[in-house]
């Protein structure tokens, strides 16, 4: 019931007024302590993953299931001899996702330079831990040694070319037979670190994993902020996400420094720097190639409304960046980068259970991806690649949210899916401006989440078979 005052004019709007204020404000400091909860539980598993890595068979790479200790890689944290075993380590990764979440969810009502400060902290975690899950980092060592040591061509031989070399042990069976699936810029650098000790390589691996995720943490914050997107909610999709720092800064991977000249590009981009962002996404492939997926949605959206570079600018930009790094390439491997496509062809082609067909095939029983159902996936790929460019083409679609959307439909239908391999997605996701690719980004991580939780289960990839 309303009152009126003297002069006739109600109150009761002046009093609704202040109870939706109340409720506001009571909805905000609700959110900011769930907020605080989530990043809370974020670096308290972050801490337990830590300083239990040396000791949890599961958190290491299979060729250090003896000990990190027996190389010198147990790092700092690793003396408290603490095991979380198979169904520890899967609440703790399940905490941390379901922390993530919370804390992704509340962003917006936290202090900026709390979430930064977590994310920071979280990396300088993983920095401090051995090498975790994957034996990639060996791997890069081990291209490395092939070319600087012994002379040879890393992309014509693999490491069983070189099995006397005492970094052999620490392969992975995947990988002894296999020549560098990576771009003529990373594998330089492999050469470049190649003569230092295996524990030291390890290190500076991880140190330039941990710096190339800040560095796209800081990208995201302003790529958001020239896209009108809440800069704290991004940073903490990307930068708290457990698949990109347990998983990739963790295990020292070089997905996240192909994302830096990457999102460099995006950002030079939104600031109409046409030839030197199209030349610096360029870059990114020259580190991996998978990141010159987003150079054909960059030209495409060029005469959007948003995005007023020239074609012709990123045409030229990204010309003569691959002219010069092609000349780099052909002067330090030969012939040898042509060799890339058929050995990342190769690596795919036999495929793995965590891949979402992968898991599809074994519950049905027919094994992981083989030539036929590749075969399949590459086309339904294509199609919806060229689907996608033809809307942002048609100014039907925002050129970044299409390529995040293309990243998606790429992890999808991959017939070989690993964790990191989420950091391809979640800077676009952040900055696509499309909740719809926001939401999607946060299931895919949920789903390659449970696909690693699977595998922690004694014999649980059996579950899948």
């Amino acid at each position: 019931m309303s009152v009126n005052s003297p002069l006739g004019a109600t109150q009761s709007g002046a009093f609704e007024l202040r109870a939706a204020r109340t409720l506001d404000a009571r909805t905000a400091q609700s959110q900011s302590r769930l907020g605080l909860l989530g990043l809370t539980g974020v670096l308290i598993t972050g801490v337990l993953v830590a300083i239990s890595a040396s000791s949890t068979t599961n958190l290491l790479p299979q060729t250090l299931w003896a000990g990190a200790g027996a190389v010198g890689l147990q790092g700092p944290l690793g003396n408290t001899g603490i095991d979380l075993g198979g169904i520890g380590l899967i609440a703790v990764i399940g905490v941390m996702f379901a922390s993530y979440v919370v804390a992704v969810g509340t962003a917006s009502r936290l202090s900026p330079l709390l979430v930064l400060g977590a994310i920071a902290a979280l990396h300088a975690l993983m920095l401090l831990a051995p090498p975790l899950f994957s034996t990639d980092v060996f791997s890069y060592q081990f291209y490395g040694r092939i070319g600087e040591l012994y002379g040879a061509n890393p992309y014509l031989a693999g490491p069983v070319a070189l099995h006397l070399d005492p970094l052999y042990y620490y392969i992975g069976q995947k990988w002894i037979g296999t020549a560098t699936v990576y771009g003529p810029l990373f594998t330089a650098l492999n050469y470049v670190l190649a003569p230092l000790t295996i524990a030291a390589n390890v290190l500076a691996y991880k140190a330039i994993a941990a710096c190339s995720s800040l560095a796209v943490v800081a990208l995201v914050w302003n790529g958001a902020r020239l896209r009108g997107v809440d800069p704290v909610k991004a940073v903490a999709l990307v930068g708290l996400n457990p698949l990109i720092v347990v998983y990739g800064v963790g295990g020292g991977h070089n997905d996240v420094l192909m994302m830096v000249p990457l999102l460099a590009g995006v950002v030079l981009l939104l600031q109409r720097r046409g030839r030197l962002g199209a030349g610096s996404i360029v870059l990114g492939a020259a580190v991996k190639v998978t990141a010159g997926l987003l150079l054909p949605f960059a030209v495409a959206g060029a005469r959007g409304s948003l995005f007023r570079a020239r074609r012709r600018d990123l045409v030229i930009g990204a010309a003569i960046t691959a002219a010069l790094t092609s000349s780099f390439a052909v002067v330090l491997f030969g012939a040898g980068p042509l060799h890339l496509p058929a050995t990342i062809e190769k690596v795919q082609s036999k495929g793995n259970w965590q891949s979402i067909p992968g898991f599809i095939g074994t519950r049905l029983g027919l094994g992981t991806v083989g030539n036929p159902v590749d075969l399949i996936l590459t086309g339904l790929f294509a199609l919806v690649l060229a689907w996608l460019l033809w809307r942002v083409w048609r100014d039907e679609l925002d050129w970044i949210a299409g390529s995040g959307w293309a990243v998606v439909a790429l992890l999808v239908t991959a017939a070989s899916l690993l964790p990191w391999y989420i950091a391809w997605l979640m800077p676009l996701a952040a900055l696509g401006r499309d909740r719809r690719l926001w939401k999607a980004s946060l299931v895919l991580s949920g789903i390659m989440i449970c696909f690693q939780l699977l595998s922690y289960v004694p014999h649980g990839s059996t579950v899948a078979l």
